[in-house]
């Protein structure tokens, strides 16, 4: 009988949103858990910063000494802190002590994730992490062990709620940045301090996670472009909609081979504009979709709710589940896979394309100007779109691909034209042919 079994013993660090619903679920679900992973699932702890503040846990549960916690008779930690430390030390001395580790920590995962991978792999732990990425969507375990015998060319993909709502609000009521902003903080889409989500220092996070996973590479928060949604304007918005896109914010981590057959990964969270029949650009609110394209498995999206407190839930037990069945039967779970060693590639050599918009005189010979300065730096155009008169007269181009250094000297170059009066807007184009 699964009753009579040795229980799975449970340390909860953090209980915020998340980790109520965590233990929520447990208590109220104790059969089904069980049945899952072979034996009875219980909690020995909750360590937490300020008892008082949740009377909603038994009160023998609660510690504010989480280390004794890490320490104590726990086969699992699981960890819902957030942030670099405590939790690196506190995860660390777990995997060290032989317990396996469940955390949606993705801050911690991009920058220190290999430490606590190594720790894992030698002490005979597991590390599971589904949480960390896109709430409740099933995406880091398909790419680690589904798409495990396939070949990844490209992950593309909306993960971060906040701006997606921003963007998705500017383009359906034409409402420029600072209001949608302070309008999402209203609503509780957007935290007081909206930097990590707005400046793209989550995306970047879990554009590090994604692309480590899908090249079989070490790639941290440092290796991945980041530019955020806070000078996307209406401007912007509505120039994407007159050639039929809508803007995202995208983390983009890709396989690059050069001429020569040799191969690197590039890593980049930025606004780009896509056509609005790609699968992406339906993908509104709060929540996030990931494109992933594999040489054999072909075009996969997986969408769903990216954050809140039961959808996050959801993944952290599925990652619970996982790692208890592998302590009932002695087992072990997947292992960092990181023998690609593919070397990361600059934003300045990474095939990008790009819309400008420029504010130019109405005179003669200003597209044959502007043209030159492409053509001179090897940039091929695609769209040229002239429109208006006087002052305002404005032109319109659209790139071919080309390295990203060169198109940003292309736009330098443009803008000391003497017909050109400003360069009005530039943003990536992605999601269609080049």
């Amino acid at each position: 009988m699964i009753e009579d079994r040795e229980p799975i013993r449970v340390a909860l660090l953090g209980c915020g949103t998340v980790g109520t619903e965590v233990l929520r679920l447990l208590h109220e679900y104790p059969t089904e858990y069980a049945a899952r992973t072979g034996a009875p699932v219980h909690v020995t702890g909750v360590a937490v910063r300020r008892p008082h503040k949740h009377p909603e846990v038994p009160e023998h549960l609660l510690t504010t000494d989480a280390e004794s916690l890490v320490e104590g008779n726990a086969d699992v930690v699981v960890e819902l802190v957030g942030g670099i430390e405590p939790a690196r030390s506190l995860l660390s001395r777990a995997l060290h002590a032989g317990k396996s580790v469940v955390t949606a920590n993705k801050a911690l995962l991009a920058e220190h994730g290999s430490e606590l991978y190594a720790a894992a792999d030698a002490n005979g732990a597991d590390i599971y992490f589904e949480a960390a990425v896109a709430g409740a969507i099933p995406l880091l375990r398909p790419l680690r062990e589904s798409l495990a015998g396939d070949r990844i060319n490209r992950v593309m993909g909306i993960v971060n709620g906040t701006s997606n709502y921003i963007l998705s609000a500017m383009d359906s009521t034409g409402a420029g940045y600072a209001e949608t902003l302070e309008e999402a903080g209203q609503l509780g889409y957007a935290e007081a301090d909206p930097t990590a989500d707005v400046d793209g220092f989550d995306a970047a996070a879990k554009a590090a996670i994604l692309a480590s996973l899908a090249f079989h590479t070490r790639v941290t928060a440092f290796d991945v472009h980041r530019e955020g949604i806070s000078e996307v304007g209406a401007g912007e918005i509505q120039a994407a909609r007159a050639l039929d896109r809508t803007v995202k914010l995208l983390a983009i981590c890709e396989r690059v081979v050069d001429e020569d057959g040799s191969e690197s990964v590039s890593a980049r969270v930025h606004p780009a504009m896509i056509p609005r029949d790609h699968p992406l650009a339906g993908v509104s609110g709060a929540f996030n979709a990931v494109f992933v394209e594999a040489e054999s498995a072909g075009q996969l999206m997986f969408y769903g709710q990216g954050a809140g407190g039961a959808p996050t839930a959801s993944a952290v037990l599925g990652d619970l589940v996982a790692a208890a069945r592998n302590v009932v039967v002695s087992g072990k779970g997947p292992r960092e896979s990181a023998h690609a060693q593919l070397p990361v590639r600059s934003m300045d050599r990474t095939p990008t394309r790009y819309h400008i918009s420029l504010d130019v005189a109405d005179k003669p010979g200003v597209l044959s100007q502007v043209a030159s300065m492409f053509n001179e730096h090897d940039v091929s155009i695609s769209v040229v779109r002239q429109q208006g008169r006087g002052a305002d007269a404005s032109l319109v181009v659209v790139t071919h691909t080309a390295s990203d250094a060169a198109l940003r000297r292309t736009v330098d170059k443009i803008a000391g034209l003497s017909a050109v009066l400003e360069v009005v807007s530039v943003m990536r184009v992605e999601g269609e042919p080049s």
